[in-house]
């Protein structure tokens, strides 16, 4: 009996083929590391020539958009692996259509969300100027002409108080006695209050901001924390950051096109603020000659820039935890069992 056919995408560090290594007396592995981008016509053909001989596929969560028309050109096509139990980047209801199962994962370490830890490192690697510093001393040098900044009694934004946002509106209360303000389209005061009380504090922690223009206007570090949707997409833009204090740091590890990218490119240009830590961007991986990768930034009066490649949810413990689920999903699936985590 001929093997199953599965492509592992986008595992930039190689950690899923051992989790699979059990099943390969049924299925063959091939691991395709280097990222297609279907959004235009080259890369949406690159991408079904490379999966057209697969029955099986194993995504990372948004990296590889599966859209109808890409579902619709893969006939081989039985089964859909993806980490996390929502992907905004496939549409599940062309694989329920096709009568393909799209089977996710559930499981996280306990503790403090890795997007909440990786935003805390970006503020603070923002504000001491960490990298900078770092790279500085690499280079033969000492100290700089800009020093870091002092985090306590500063007005954290929260631009979303979901359980991300309160969980770094917990940390910045309680390790660095910072003010915390919210705003969101729906926010409301009551709602801050409880997202303050689930997290353990009193309520009135989390201050709900009078409006967005003051709420960009008091805050010393914004930190974004919306789901991406059409309503979300640029909701900060020029009018907001030309709103924030020429001290201010914008952090964004939620999506990228929640900022409009060309509007903080040229505040940064500028130096309107003093800098962005950003860990999100469209697309992704970000192209060679990105203005975020060759821009010299901190230099001729341009704002501090701190880059991350997507790294909220790389850990160690989450994706290797993501990846065993999707074998346990696999091997349901491979011995005709219930499908406990399909999402569609």
């Amino acid at each position: 009996m001929a093997k199953f056919k599965l492509a592992i995408l986008d595992d930039y560090q190689n950690i899923a083929p051992p989790h699979f290594a059990h099943l390969e007396h049924r299925i063959d592995v091939t691991s395709l590391p280097d990222t297609l981008d279907p959004r235009n016509e080259n890369g949406q053909n690159a991408l079904i020539q490379r999966l057209l001989p697969f029955d099986i596929v194993m995504c990372m969560r948004e990296r590889t958009p599966f859209r109808a028309e890409t579902i619709a050109a893969l006939p081989n096509l039985k089964l859909l692996l993806t980490t996390g139990m929502r992907n905004l980047s496939l549409d599940l209801q062309a694989f329920a259509d096709r009568g393909i199962p799209v089977l996710g994962t559930e499981g996280r370490p306990p503790g403090v969300n890795s997007t909440v830890q990786h935003t805390w490192a970006l503020i603070l690697g923002l504000a001491r100027c960490t990298a900078r510093d770092d790279a500085a001393i690499k280079r033969g040098e000492w100290q700089g002409s800009s020093l870091g900044i002092n985090l306590s009694g500063k007005t954290l934004g929260l631009l979303g108080l979901g359980k991300l946002g309160s969980q770094v509106g917990k940390i910045a209360v309680q390790a660095f006695d910072m003010k915390v303000q919210a705003w969101s389209t729906n926010l409301t005061q009551e709602k801050a209050d409880e997202q303050a009380q689930a997290q353990g504090l009193p309520a009135g922690s989390f201050i709900l901001s009078p409006s967005k223009k003051d709420f960009f206007a008091n805050a010393d570090v914004v930190s974004v924390h919306l789901v991406l949707s059409n309503r979300s997409r640029g909701i900060v833009g020029t009018t907001e950051l030309e709103a924030m204090k020429p001290n201010a740091m914008i952090i964004n590890t939620s999506r990228g096109p929640l900022i409009d990218e060309s509007a903080l490119l040229a505040a940064l240009n500028a130096g309107q603020i003093r800098g962005a830590a950003i860990d999100v961007f469209d697309p992704e991986p970000l192209p060679l000659d990105s203005a975020w990768r060759t821009t010299p930034w901190g230099t001729e009066g341009r704002s501090q820039v701190l880059v991350t490649p997507h790294m909220g949810y790389g850990e160690e413990e989450l994706l290797n935890g993501w990846y065993r689920e999707s074998a346990e999903n696999l091997t349901l699936w491979l011995d005709g069992k219930e499908l406990s985590r399909k999402m569609n």
